[in-house]
């Protein structure tokens, strides 16, 4: 792995580089992908099933082949060894009891003089989950978005996700058994994002999208937001990780290489204060690559997109990292949680060198639907809030009328809008 120190002339050249870290060119594909929307907003079913036809080999007959049998989930999920079906069962526990924590409740506060304040919480009545397929099928992925919308309280939920040449996932189908989802439809890519957000003959129209997905997906995403709400704009996997002499180089360089398996637009970046660390655990990645099952992706990424830092300072550590705001942040120090209140932006925090990412991925409980690219600034992880919306609750009594109607009805005035004044005042000369 490159391997960077932050005292060095050439530094800031190099950092910049890596805050560019796999960002993927949306517009790039902007043209292709609403091409596609548009069809599918035009055409329904006709366009829908061309374009699996296209893009995924294979060619639906009917409208009814898109959507999958809850007997072959089924049978899928009777299928599968007990001991995995008894962790996706523990896993969905996990995740579950994490998202009943997160829900937000309604709310009202009754004032002295009567006026009533609050907020209503309400699910939405549909939503579009999109897993992704491809190189690998992500049950975990399912479970990550289907709970948060169960434990809501959304009433319909509708999944798409790619079936390449008609196949599916055996381990997917029985997750969405075990969820107890009936709505699976066999449909990927743009297309998928372009049903769910306006409908077709077969496909529900939903209120939001969420899960992460490839460019066409991502790019789909942005295009069809107002139309739909949406969760965020994922891009390629990324982890972060900061470790001080105490930390160990096999922990840190399988972690690192946890996230470059994914995909050769992934990225891992460790930044250390300990230079002699650093280059133990760049030996270590390079023997590590050898092992896994798909090496040329994790070493691609790991080439291209890696990178170890090496810092005077765990607080200038820190201040790189929050720059970075990593979609994973592993920390592997002597004090993981006296360095939390430091860390600013991340995705999820690991803390300590008993907690690798890929606990998170599974089956700690919070999600693993992330933000990526930096955007852990400012986006948060998908959780039960994106499948909420809040109503105000607003109710005046007289007398509160009369305590703040006068300021009410001066503040409209000043905006020229005389119709918002006169609302409030044809009121308090009611009351006099």
């Amino acid at each position: 792995m490159k391997i960077f120190y932050s005292n060095d002339d050439t530094f800031d050249a190099n950092f910049n580089e890596l805050l560019e870290r796999g960002k993927m060119d949306i517009e790039g594909v902007t043209n292709i992908v609403s091409g596609l929307l548009k069809e599918i907003q035009t055409e329904g079913n006709r366009a829908l099933k061309a374009q699996i036809a296209k893009f995924d080999r294979w060619d639906p007959k009917s409208d009814a082949e898109l959507l999958v049998s809850t007997d072959d989930m089924a049978k899928a999920y009777d299928n599968i060894d007990e001991k995995l079906r008894d962790a996706l069962h523990l896993a969905y526990d996990r995740i579950e009891a994490y998202h009943q924590k997160l829900m937000p409740k309604t709310w009202m506060d009754t004032e002295e003089n009567g006026t009533i304040l609050g907020q209503k919480v309400t699910a939405v009545d549909r939503a579009g989950l999109y897993i992704p397929g491809g190189k690998a099928a992500y049950p975990s992925s399912l479970l990550m978005n289907v709970i948060p919308a169960q434990v809501a309280g959304v009433e319909e939920i509708v999944v798409c996700t790619p079936a390449p040449d008609n196949e599916l996932n055996e381990l997917l189908l029985a997750a969405c058994h075990l969820c107890k989802v009936t709505q699976v439809y066999r449909v990927g890519g743009a297309s998928a994002i372009g049903a769910m957000a306006y409908g077709t003959e077969t496909i529900p129209k939903v209120d939001v999208i969420t899960g992460p997905g490839n460019i066409f997906v991502a790019t789909a995403k942005k295009l069809v937001y107002g139309e739909v709400n949406i969760d965020m704009i994922a891009g390629p996997s990324e982890i972060g990780i900061l470790a001080d002499e105490t930390a160990r180089e096999d922990y840190i360089a399988i972690d690192l290489l946890s996230q470059a398996e994914h995909d050769e637009m992934a990225s891992s970046i460790l930044i250390t204060t300990d230079a002699d660390l650093a280059n133990r655990v760049s030996d270590k990645v390079e023997e590590y690559l050898g092992t896994l099952s798909r090496e040329e992706i994790a070493r691609k990424s790991i080439e291209e997109r890696g990178a170890i830092i090496v810092t005077s300072t765990m607080e200038e550590a820190i201040d790189l990292m929050n720059e970075i705001a990593p979609e994973h942040l592993e920390v592997i120090t002597k004090d993981p949680m006296g360095l939390l209140d430091d860390i600013k932006h991340a995705g999820a925090i690991f803390l300590g060198e008993d907690t690798p990412e890929p606990i998170g991925d599974y089956i700690a409980g919070p999600n693993h639907t992330l933000p990526t690219g930096g955007t852990a600034k400012f986006y948060s992880p998908l959780s039960v809030d994106n499948f909420l919306k809040k109503s105000s609750i607003i109710s005046m009594s007289k007398q509160g009328m009369r305590e703040i109607g006068e300021q009410c009805a001066l503040i409209a005035n000043t905006e020229g809008l005389t119709a918002h004044e006169e609302s409030v005042r044809i009121r308090l000369r009611d009351e006099v």
